[in-house]
This record gives C-alpha cells, sequence and structure tokens, in this order.
C-alpha cells in the first residue's frame, strides 16, 4: 500500500433540510402573537396572501365522548411529506422528525418568498403610558445639580443595579470622574437621599438603614438590629434582645417594621413589557362529553387571492415576471397548508392532553396523572419533539382557567390505584397540610400523611417539592409563627 496522498470517491447520505420545512418547524414552536407577527410579514411581502380578520384556525372541533375510551380522533392533516414533495423537498423528511440528530438547529423563521425579511418597524405604542426607568426617575429629582457634584451623582446613577444598589467602588467612580474620593461620597450622599429610600445602598444593611432613617426611626436599638440580621434570619431572638437592650414586645415591634421596608427598590421601576396571553384551545364540558376546540380569534385565516393571481399572470409577459409570480404562488400555498397543519396538530395533541388528564378538569390539581411527551407522542404517532414544540408557549382555557400546554407534563410518585399522581397534585396536597397544621409538622410526618392517603412519597421528596413552593422548613415555620405571634 502506498504512503502518498490519493483521491478516493466515496458515496455517502446526508440529511437536509430546506428553508420551507425549517419554517415548518419553526411554526409549530411559535405563539399566537409570534405567528401573528410572521404572518403579518409575510402578507407584507406577497400580494396573493390575503387575511381574514376573527376566521383564523381551520374550525377543528373534537368531542371526547364519556361513554367509551378513546374519543373521536380529528382528521389526519394534509400528510407533511405530501407537502414536501410537492415543493420540491425530499420525500422523506417528515416535520416530526428529529432534527437535532443531523446536528442542524434551526435560528430563525425562513423566508419561503425567497426574498429579504422587512425590519421590524418601531412599536410608537411603547412610548404611551410607559412608566420611568429608575434612572429617569433619579435624574429627574437631581435636576439643576449643576458642577462636580452633579457630574459624580449623575455617573452614580448610572452605575446602578436594576436592585438599585451600587456594587461598583466609590473610588472608581471618583477616579473616571476626576474627583476626589471626599467628593465622591458627598454625591453618593445626595443620590441616597432621593426617593425611593434605601437607592444606591452598597449592602443590605445599609438599604435597610437609609429607609429607617427616611422615617426618622433609625435610633440605636434599631441601629444595633440592622447590624444584626444574621442573628434574625437565624431566629436568635433571645440574643437580639440582649443586644438592641429591649423587651420582647419592642423586638417583636421593630422586626415588623423591618419587614415593611423594601430590599430591592429599584425594582419597582423595572420596566415590564405588557402580557397579552389568548388562549389556543378551549376546553369546554359539554352534554356528549368533553369539548376540544380552537381558538379561531387567535388568528386571521390567511388564504390565496385565486382572482388576483389570475389577473396577474394573465398581464405577465416575460420570463422574470412569470417566474416571480410562480414563487409567490407556492410561497402562498405552503404558507397556507403549512398554518393549517400547526392548527390540526395542536388539536391532535390538545385532545390527547384532555383524554389522559380528565380528572384534572373534573377534579382539579389534586387529580392530575404524571405523563410525559413520550406518551403523548406515541399515542398520536408523531415526534417526541413535535409534541415539545407544539406545547411549548401554548395554552388552553377551561373553566379552572388558564393553563399552558407544558402543564399537564411532568413526573410524579406512585399510588395505590397503580396510575399514580403528578408532582403538581402531590404539591397541592402538601400546600394543604402546611396551611392547616395547628402543630408544626415535619417532613417526616407530611410524608407518613401522604402514605395514608395512598401515596408512596418519601420525606426527601417532600424535602424537594415543599422548597419547590418556597415553604419553609419546620424549624422555620416555627419561627414565623413566634414571630409573629401566631
Amino acid at each position: 500500500m502506498g504512503l502518498g496522498p490519493r483521491l478516493d470517491i466515496r458515496v455517502s447520505q446526508s440529511l437536509v433540510m430546506t428553508q420551507q420545512l425549517q419554517a415548518a418547524i419553526k411554526l409549530l414552536a411559535l405563539s399566537n402573537l409570534e405567528l401573528e407577527s410572521v404572518i403579518a410579514e409575510e402578507l407584507a411581502k406577497n400580494p396573493l396572501l390575503e387575511a381574514r380578520p376573527g376566521e383564523g384556525g381551520s374550525g377543528e372541533t373534537v368531542i371526547l365522548r364519556e361513554d367509551r375510551e378513546t374519543g373521536d380522533q380529528p382528521a389526519d392533516p394534509t400528510g407533511s411529506d405530501d407537502l414536501i414533495a410537492k415543493l420540491g423537498g425530499a420525500d422523506d423528511s417528515p416535520v416530526d422528525m428529529d432534527w437535532r440528530e443531523a446536528a442542524l438547529e434551526v435560528d430563525s423563521f425562513a423566508d419561503v418568498g425567497g426574498g429579504s425579511g422587512a425590519e421590524e418597524a418601531f412599536d410608537f405604542d411603547r412610548l404611551e403610558g410607559g412608566e420611568a426607568g429608575l434612572a429617569e426617575h433619579l435624574m429627574a429629582q437631581l435636576h439643576g445639580t449643576g458642577g462636580t457634584l452633579g457630574r459624580l451623582a449623575e455617573a452614580i446613577v448610572n452605575e446602578l443595579e436594576e436592585t438599585g444598589y451600587l456594587e461598583t467602588p466609590l473610588s472608581t467612580i471618583a477616579q473616571e470622574c476626576e474627583a476626589s474620593l471626599k467628593e465622591a461620597e458627598q454625591s453618593l450622599a445626595l443620590v441616597q437621599s432621593l426617593d425611593p429610600p434605601g437607592i444606591a445602598a452598597r449592602s443590605l444593611e445599609e438599604c435597610i438603614a437609609l429607609q429607617a432613617k427616611a422615617v426618622d426611626r433609625y435610633d440605636p436599638a434599631m441601629a444595633r438590629l440592622i447590624a444584626n440580621l444574621d442573628l434574625l434570619a437565624k431566629g436568635r431572638m433571645n440574643d437580639l434582645k440582649r443586644i438592641c437592650g429591649v423587651d420582647e414586645e419592642d423586638l417583636a415591634h421593630m422586626v415588623r417594621e423591618l419587614r415593611a421596608y423594601d430590599p430591592k427598590p429599584g425594582c419597582r421601576f423595572v420596566a415590564k413589557e405588557p402580557e397579552a396571553i389568548s388562549p389556543d384551545v378551549f376546553v369546554r364540558k359539554t352534554r356528549e362529553g368533553w369539548t376540544v376546540e380552537l381558538n379561531n380569534a387567535a388568528l386571521p385565516r390567511v388564504l390565496v387571492n385565486r382572482r388576483y393571481h389570475a389577473e396577474l399572470k394573465a398581464g405577465a409577459s416575460d420570463k422574470a415576471s412569470k417566474a416571480w409570480l410562480t414563487d409567490h404562488l407556492q410561497s402562498a400555498n405552503w404558507l397556507v397548508k403549512a398554518l393549517d397543519q400547526r392548527a390540526q396538530t395542536i388539536i391532535k395533541v390538545a385532545t390527547e392532553i384532555v383524554k389522559r388528564q380528565q380528572g384534572f378538569f373534573e377534579q382539579g390539581v389534586a387529580a392530575l396523572k404524571p405523563m410525559t411527551l413520550a406518551k403523548i407522542a406515541e399515542a398520536i404517532e408523531m415526534h417526541e419533539s413535535t409534541v415539545s414544540r407544539v406545547t411549548s408557549n401554548k395554552y388552553l382555557s377551561c373553566d379552572r382557567g388558564m393553563f399552558e400546554l407544558k402543564y399537564f407534563f411532568g413526573s410524579g410518585v406512585g399510588s395505590e390505584d397503580g396510575e399514580g399522581a403528578s408532582a403538581e397534585a402531590v404539591k397541592a396536597d402538601i400546600k394543604k397540610l402546611i396551611d392547616a397544621e395547628t402543630d408544626i409538622l415535619s417532613d417526616d410526618a407530611i410524608a407518613g400523611m401522604l402514605k395514608e392517603k395512598g401515596y408512596d412519597i418519601a420525606r426527601r421528596t417532600v424535602v424537594k417539592y415543599r422548597e419547590a413552593m418556597g415553604i419553609g422548613s419546620s424549624i422555620q415555620r416555627r419561627r414565623q409563627r413566634k414571630m409573629t405571634g401566631g
């Protein structure tokens, strides 16, 4: 065998995703608001598309009858393989394939029209009624403060964190502003005197102290209490009474006052975008059973304007015009079919969820069963990754409220009936037991009471669920009850 270089011819197979297939996968994971933005963009650049407001979706309704185990299944949507084949894609490229195996990541919605995407227009509505941020709020109070003091104060404001704390060393700010440390300290005192109280603090103790000073409650006893917050966190009330030189009643009053202060005064100025969530699916109880219905009003119904296409086709004389018209017709047809397929897939997944979680809709969270994406995917004959995309940012509305489809999935614990109970159901029971406790229950006691109800649960699982709900341990709850006089 020669040791020199040579040329070899090899035959290999690789998985290739077209732009339209990437877009179809991306559409599955989009929320209603995100999809509405995509549709608006496509309508703006494709004259063959038209929208009819208030007629979105496919009008699909599925009824789960109670007189048999399996409900009516929705008609299978147009096969993705057929859709891809018509558009020149590979026949063996289903939308519900796990494309992670192909080491290909879909980062953005593909331009199905072949042209460049339109730039996002500036949202002027954001300028209306917007609350001022922390920096703007403080700068307004510093208006008119000039000289080195004002320049340093503005620099300090610009260095504040969202919580309102100053983590940048004062010496660094003084050096950057070419000022002395004494001038920087004077500017810091100016900023700390602004509203809200506690702003520009460098520690939790300083933040609380500034708020106590603002209401003229920073006496020696309060100062010693603030200096020993670690003892308060540990519940060492006897030590605090001795250090502060007060009796039990005065200490309890000081602690209540301390808890009224804001440990993060800057957070109230953090701008929050309004969240407008509309349900994708409605679930209703009828005489025939549970009805699963798409929200037709969530999105406009997108159609291909055949009449306009015929007019343009009659006027197209050159080859370039005909090619442009053909591309836009294919793009329009694809988008209509892809949106219909998305709607069909959502209703199919939601129907299976309702079928498996009927106990939740009838009895509440206590009847929620453990369920995985793999079980749903197997039942509706789709890939698990497809179910994952469909359940992301999709919401279900029922008599019990609005829930993200992801809410119905999760692990659980064993139970006597063999079906098990979901983690949410167990959490609900744990919270119910703790809310109703007269004597503080230990985690072992809670685990024992849950076992009496039929749950196969260990103490460490009780601790895990309790901490996930933000509920303190039995020791912490006992201290809290003692401090509040309960």
